[in-house]
């Protein structure tokens, strides 16, 4: 019989681990702020695109964030909110940075689908819900904007199912719309919730009556008539929630608000700790792992290179998935057979840090690395155990990166070698090349202008770049003289990645298709490590 620590088990139950996904400028930072607000962390919300007398916002910490007004890298912020402590893992919403986006979704256990009422389920916004689909996360949905001009609720309800094929229940319904905008109604409750305060920078309050008596000078009779009957349709024809179906990722509860003036995030945050699962098992490679085991077990989902950059060091995030976290404690590295003693732990806020001295399931440690750890690195006490390793996709760019002055070149290197760990940006080279030039490739074109400015920023070292004409990469198990031997068009390129790896680089998909063809006994692969179902299926996604 499986031995549970009760201290591991009642941790477990108040934890809440979820990412937040959307397509861009849906507002998923400013939701973001919000919830950080309300738990307590901040005490006035930044502004994503403010005038540069405002703050920026907390979860974009990097300078080109900042300057862009976008989401360029995954970041962890914790808060504790009426005894639950909630992991809030904030995700890139721009395609180019769908890797780090779904590394980061390994790590959640739900995640928040954030829409624009105006824009409904838009395309990167529907990419990353089939990730989600296919590692059967629940999703949560918060349809924001509400306080602008948009579509009927009942419409973006039709639309997630119609597009995502996932049954939608609304939580709460829209009071108004637009600049009429003025509080939500639990369906189940027949309550409604006014907000008097439109400035969404501090908490504030609402006042909550019955449906059936609601007054208010802000909404004209007629819009009041409409709710009702709108409320009376939902609970005479709509779904019911379930909460199995939901826990499997078959159906999503919806939400109404406006991040931007706050109205509903309060709700939202209930509504979502509510909901959300704990902690479940995690898959090793011999069965599920407890979380409720007093050995700890967890993996490397992220690394970030320069989160302080006076210090010039990198930060391993390690999502604890079984037992307690003890700083100073000794684990078992099991891609390298070495023991080693975790010193420097800390709970990671954006850009801030603070000492951690013990954490639990559901948690996430930032660990300072001294290059030992790699993304998917498995971290665990007494027997080894490999969690799912974190696949790498087809690049759909190629470059090659040079340093404009020779004399930085180490500079130049050191920097590439440390975003290459953290993935953001793959690395191939041509074994029979004359001249040996890394191939920099990546999945969207916007990393090529992280790389470039992180390495001028942080590594003080210009570069020039040239593009190459390939657009795709599929890993063969072969090495690279046996890859050469296949029958392949003149303008392919044999190469092996920064793993050892071998990959075909092609120029267009139709030679991807052809080379397949003509090498039935080869194995073609878009996904690099991927040995579970789940991986091989993204691969079409992504």
């Amino acid at each position: 019989m499986a031995i549970i620590d009760p201290v591991v088990e009642r941790e477990v139950s108040r934890r809440r681990t979820f990412a937040i996904i959307s397509h861009p400028d849906a507002g998923k930072t400013t939701l973001t702020e919000k919830l950080l607000l309300f738990g307590g962390c901040i005490d006035v919300a930044g502004a994503v695109r403010g005038r540069k007398s405002q703050r920026s916002a907390t979860s974009d910490w990097m300078e080109l964030e900042k300057q862009r007004g976008i989401s360029v890298s995954s970041t962890v912020l914790t808060f504790d909110f009426e005894g639950f402590r909630v992991n809030l893992l904030d995700t890139p919403g721009h395609h180019d940075f769908s890797e780090d986006t779904y590394r980061t979704l390994m790590a959640a256990d739900c995640a928040v689908m954030v829409i624009d009422l105006a824009k409904g389920v838009e395309s990167q916004t529907e990419k990353l819900f089939r990730v989600c689909a296919l590692r059967r996360i629940p999703v949560l949905t918060f349809v924001n904007k509400v306080d602008r001009p948009g579509r009927e609720p009942l419409a973006i309800l039709g639309e997630i199912e119609s597009k995502l094929g996932i049954a939608a229940v609304p939580h709460n319904w829209p009071l108004g719309a637009g600049r009429d905008f003025c509080g939500v109604v639990d369906p189940a409750m027949r309550t409604a919730h006014l907000f008097d305060d439109r400035s969404g920078d501090k908490r504030f309050g609402f006042r909550s009556v019955p449906l059936a008596e609601l007054r208010d000078n802000r909404l004209r009779p007629e819009t009041v008539a409409r709710t009702r009957e709108e409320i009376d349709l939902l609970r005479a024809a709509g779904e019911s929630f379930d909460l199995g179906r939901f826990r499997n990722g078959e159906l999503s509860p919806v939400f109404f608000g406006s991040a931007l003036t706050n109205h509903g995030v309060e709700h939202f945050l209930r509504g979502f700790l509510e909901l959300c699962p704990p902690p479940t098992p995690r898959i090793g490679d011999f069965g599920p792992v407890a979380t409720s085991r007093p050995e700890f077990a967890g993996f490397v989902f992220k690394i970030q290179a320069n989160l302080d950059p006076r210090h010039r060091d990198r930060v391993a995030f390690v999502r604890v998935c079984a037992g307690r976290f003890e700083r100073e404690m000794e684990v078992l590295h099991p891609r390298s057979g070495k023991k080693l003693r975790l010193r420097r732990a800390h709970r990671v806020f954006g850009q801030d840090r603070e000492t951690m001295e013990e954490a639990f399931p559901g948690d996430i440690i930032g660990l300072v690395n001294p290059g030992e750890f790699h993304l998917g690195d498995t971290l665990c006490v007494g027997d080894p155990i490999n969690f799912e390793p974190l696949p790498q996709f087809s690049p759909e760019y190629f470059a090659v990166l040079r340093s404009r002055d020779t004399a930085r070149r180490k500079q130049f290197q050191r920097g590439l070698e440390q975003l290459l760990e953290e993935g953001a940006i793959q690395m191939f080279s041509d074994p029979r090349a004359a001249r040996r030039e890394s191939i920099l490739a990546a999945v969207g074109e916007l990393q090529f202008d992280v790389v470039r400015f992180r390495l001028e920023s942080e590594y003080n070292t210009d570069t020039e770049i040239e593009w190459l004409p390939y657009k795709l990469a599929r890993w063969v198990d072969a090495d690279p003289q046996q890859a050469a031997m296949l029958a392949l068009p003149s303008t392919v390129r044999v190469v092996t990645d920064q793993f050892g790896s071998t990959a075909l680089l092609f120029r267009t998909k139709w030679d991807a298709e052809y080379s397949e063809r003509q090498n039935p006994a080869a194995q073609f692969s878009a996904v690099r490590g991927g040995r579970f179902p789940s991986a091989a299926s993204l691969a079409g996604v992504l």
